[in-house]
């Protein structure tokens, strides 16, 4: 299914449809425009309110980085009567399957399935243009086993309607055999953020961090663990403060400091809980343009999420050049986490592991910087390029293989 077709001849239209404007998608359409042989048109169904689009953070977000430079995009208008991405009748775009038909595209690519558009959408192109699917969406979520059982056959017949699932990692991959798509149907396409970007101007950001980290009275040869997340209850930053607490008390001579930067519902609660100790640190919400030399404050960064279908802060950390921590309730872990070279997977929830886990890498802060650097040189194979010449690959592959010009959808 998936034959070479790069020799094709003529621009490939490959439409987007995704919900609103997102941080981490922006560099890869950017990257995807760019690409040979490719014409892009994002088709966006929200706009947002000042581009607040995470309300997780508890208050307004604008992001300080370019979300809409460098790619032909378009927005058609939420229907709605309370529009966001809260919800499946908060995605609401009833002309969206004619504004997409009318340019006329060889391929399309689907961010996420859960709301009404993107269901509307899949239902009219199916069999008519080819499909490729992006979600991030594991197993781990699974719960109750009746209402796993109805969900699953409800997400088969959803990708029934996809001819190619474009799996981000390991945990990805097996949700989608488990919900009907085949060996045949699935392709790696790494999930990634702009390595570039954090990568770049490492010695200045690196002397930025260590300007940070005096100012808070960190001292050079002290290890530093880093939060940088959503301060709220499925991040568990609880347990991660109750664990350094602990390794602290047990070894009150070894040099320790705990990071957080974000906010939250559990910001001021965790603000409370630290009583004001010299060892935790709170830096606040701090945008893009910061956030590589944030990274940097830390040497290592934990994310003790009870779940979380990827966790990028974790791409963007190894990028910096840091090792990471995380539960094994986060959907990165299997792929990029390998123990003792780019850092540690704990059990989810478990105060005891999590500190054990601390306690070990405050030893020896040569062993974090070792894993730091091997964590970088991993990370460099999960980029945005990678990721995009994956879809013009496979997007070139199908739209080659169906007459899709004489056989558009009608808008309904």
């Amino acid at each position: 299914m998936l034959m070479d077709a790069e020799s094709a001849a003529g621009a490939l239209r490959l439409a987007v449809l995704t919900s609103h404007p997102i941080q981490y998608n922006a560099p890869a359409f950017r990257s995807l425009a760019a690409e040979p042989g490719v014409e892009l048109r994002v088709f966006y169904e929200w706009e947002g309110t000042s581009n607040a689009i995470d309300p997780g953070f508890g208050r307004p977000i604008t992001w300080d980085v370019p979300l809409f430079d460098g790619y032909d995009h378009v927005f058609s208008p939420n229907a709605s009567r309370n529009p966001g991405s809260h919800s499946f009748w908060g995605i609401d775009n009833p002309d969206i399957v004619r504004h997409i038909s009318s340019w006329r595209p060889d391929a399309l690519l689907v961010y996420g399935w859960s709301f009404r558009s993107h269901l509307r959408v899949l239902r009219a192109f199916r069999g008519k243009v080819p499909i490729l699917f992006r979600g991030d969406s594991t197993l781990l979520s699974d719960g109750h086993l009746a209402r796993t059982l109805a969900r699953r056959a409800l997400l088969k017949w959803v990708y029934s309607h996809v001819d190619v699932g474009l799996y981000t990692g390991t945990r990805n991959r097996e949700y989608y055999h488990v919900h009907g798509l085949r060996d045949d149907q699935l392709v790696w396409a790494p999930h990634a953020v702009d390595n570039a970007y954090f990568s770049a101007a490492d010695e200045e950001r690196e002397a930025q961090a260590r300007a940070w980290r005096a100012q808070l009275g960190i001292a050079p040869g002290d290890t530093v663990f880093l939060f940088s997340a959503k301060i709220v209850a499925q991040k568990d930053p609880l347990t991660l403060l109750e664990a350094f607490v602990n390794l602290r008390r047990a070894a009150p001579d070894r040099g320790a400091h705990l990071v957080y930067a974000g906010e939250g519902e559990l910001a001021n609660r965790l603000r409370a809980t630290a009583n004001g100790r010299s060892d935790v640190h709170f830096v606040g919400f701090r945008n893009q343009s910061e956030m590589p030399v944030v990274y940097r404050l830390g040497d290592v960064i934990v994310l003790p999420s009870h779940l979380e279908t990827w966790g990028l802060a974790i791409n963007e950390a190894m990028a910096c050049g840091r090792a990471g921590v995380v539960s094994d309730g986060v959907g990165c872990a299997v792929d990029l986490i390998h123990a003792g070279k780019t850092g540690m997977v704990f059990e989810r929830g478990n105060q005891t592991d999590l500190e054990g886990t601390l306690e070990l890498l405050s030893r020896n802060r040569e062993d974090v910087v070792r894993m730091g650097k091997q964590a970088k040189a991993m990370i460099a194979n999960w980029s945005i390029p990678a990721y995009t010449t994956v879809v013009r690959r496979v997007a070139r592959a199908v739209g080659g293989q169906t007459a899709v010009r004489a056989t558009r959808p009608s808008a309904g």
